[in-house]
Protein backbone atom coordinates (compact mmCIF):
# COMPACT_ATOMS: atom_id res chain seq x y z
CA UNK A 1 0.00 0.00 0.00
CA UNK A 2 1.05 3.57 -0.60
CA UNK A 3 0.22 6.83 1.11
CA UNK A 4 -2.88 8.55 -0.29
CA UNK A 5 -2.15 10.79 -3.30
CA UNK A 6 -4.30 12.89 -5.62
CA UNK A 7 -5.89 10.72 -8.30
CA UNK A 8 -3.76 10.86 -11.46
CA UNK A 9 -6.77 10.29 -13.71
CA UNK A 10 -9.21 12.99 -12.49
CA UNK A 11 -6.57 15.16 -10.76
CA UNK A 12 -8.67 15.25 -7.58
CA UNK A 13 -11.90 16.44 -9.28
CA UNK A 14 -13.62 13.12 -8.39
CA UNK A 15 -15.08 12.79 -11.90
CA UNK A 16 -16.34 14.73 -14.88
CA UNK A 17 -19.49 16.80 -15.39
CA UNK A 18 -21.28 16.29 -18.71
CA UNK A 19 -24.31 18.56 -18.89
CA UNK A 20 -26.52 17.82 -15.90
CA UNK A 21 -24.77 14.48 -15.23
CA UNK A 22 -21.70 13.83 -13.09
CA UNK A 23 -19.65 10.82 -14.19
CA UNK A 24 -17.58 9.43 -11.30
CA UNK A 25 -13.90 8.73 -12.01
CA UNK A 26 -13.52 4.96 -12.52
CA UNK A 27 -9.93 4.99 -11.22
CA UNK A 28 -10.54 6.50 -7.77
CA UNK A 29 -14.29 5.71 -7.58
CA UNK A 30 -15.13 9.36 -6.92
CA UNK A 31 -12.83 9.86 -3.93
CA UNK A 32 -10.38 12.22 -5.65
CA UNK A 33 -7.44 10.32 -4.19
CA UNK A 34 -5.89 6.86 -4.34
CA UNK A 35 -3.62 4.91 -2.04
CA UNK A 36 -3.88 3.49 1.41
CA UNK A 37 -6.67 0.93 1.59
CA UNK A 38 -8.03 2.18 -1.78
CA UNK A 39 -5.07 1.21 -3.97
CA UNK A 40 -6.39 0.44 -7.49
CA UNK A 41 -3.27 -1.55 -8.42
CA UNK A 42 -3.95 -4.03 -5.61
CA UNK A 43 -7.71 -4.32 -6.17
CA UNK A 44 -7.61 -7.49 -8.26
CA UNK A 45 -4.83 -9.87 -9.11
CA UNK A 46 -6.56 -11.26 -12.21
CA UNK A 47 -8.87 -9.55 -14.72
CA UNK A 48 -12.62 -10.14 -14.38
CA UNK A 49 -14.19 -12.70 -16.71
CA UNK A 50 -15.64 -11.31 -19.95
CA UNK A 51 -19.37 -10.70 -20.23
CA UNK A 52 -21.32 -13.35 -22.15
CA UNK A 53 -22.77 -12.44 -25.52
CA UNK A 54 -26.29 -10.96 -25.36
CA UNK A 55 -27.86 -13.98 -27.07
CA UNK A 56 -26.31 -16.29 -24.42
CA UNK A 57 -27.72 -14.38 -21.43
CA UNK A 58 -29.66 -16.33 -18.79
CA UNK A 59 -32.80 -14.24 -19.41
CA UNK A 60 -33.50 -16.38 -22.50
CA UNK A 61 -34.32 -19.31 -20.20
CA UNK A 62 -37.49 -17.43 -19.24
CA UNK A 63 -40.23 -18.64 -21.65
CA UNK A 64 -42.07 -15.28 -21.57
CA UNK A 65 -39.00 -13.34 -22.69
CA UNK A 66 -38.11 -15.93 -25.31
CA UNK A 67 -41.65 -15.77 -26.73
CA UNK A 68 -41.81 -11.95 -26.73
CA UNK A 69 -38.57 -11.35 -28.64
CA UNK A 70 -38.28 -13.30 -31.85
CA UNK A 71 -34.51 -13.12 -32.42
CA UNK A 72 -31.80 -13.20 -29.75
CA UNK A 73 -29.17 -11.73 -32.09
CA UNK A 74 -30.93 -8.52 -33.19
CA UNK A 75 -33.61 -8.53 -30.42
CA UNK A 76 -36.36 -8.51 -33.02
CA UNK A 77 -35.18 -5.39 -34.86
CA UNK A 78 -34.24 -7.23 -38.06
CA UNK A 79 -31.00 -5.23 -38.38
CA UNK A 80 -27.64 -5.21 -36.64
CA UNK A 81 -25.17 -2.35 -36.37
CA UNK A 82 -21.39 -2.54 -36.20
CA UNK A 83 -19.08 0.32 -35.30
CA UNK A 84 -15.70 0.19 -37.06
CA UNK A 85 -13.48 2.35 -34.86
CA UNK A 86 -10.48 2.15 -37.21
CA UNK A 87 -12.47 3.48 -40.19
CA UNK A 88 -14.65 5.69 -37.94
CA UNK A 89 -17.83 4.39 -39.57
CA UNK A 90 -21.05 2.72 -38.47
CA UNK A 91 -22.57 0.05 -40.70
CA UNK A 92 -26.11 -1.29 -40.41
CA UNK A 93 -27.08 -4.53 -42.14
CA UNK A 94 -29.88 -7.09 -42.14
CA UNK A 95 -29.71 -9.55 -39.26
CA UNK A 96 -27.88 -12.68 -40.47
CA UNK A 97 -29.90 -14.91 -38.15
CA UNK A 98 -33.54 -13.95 -38.65
CA UNK A 99 -33.60 -12.53 -42.19
CA UNK A 100 -33.58 -14.78 -45.24
CA UNK A 101 -31.93 -13.47 -48.44
CA UNK A 102 -34.29 -13.05 -51.43
CA UNK A 103 -32.58 -15.83 -53.42
CA UNK A 104 -33.15 -18.36 -50.59
CA UNK A 105 -36.88 -17.88 -50.05
CA UNK A 106 -39.02 -20.97 -49.72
Amino acid sequence: MTDPITCPECEGRKGQRIGAHFIVCPFCCGRGWVGGEYEPAEAASKPPPPWPAAWEHKVWHDPIVAAAISCRYCLGAGTVTKVDEAARTMVTADCPVCTVPDDQTV
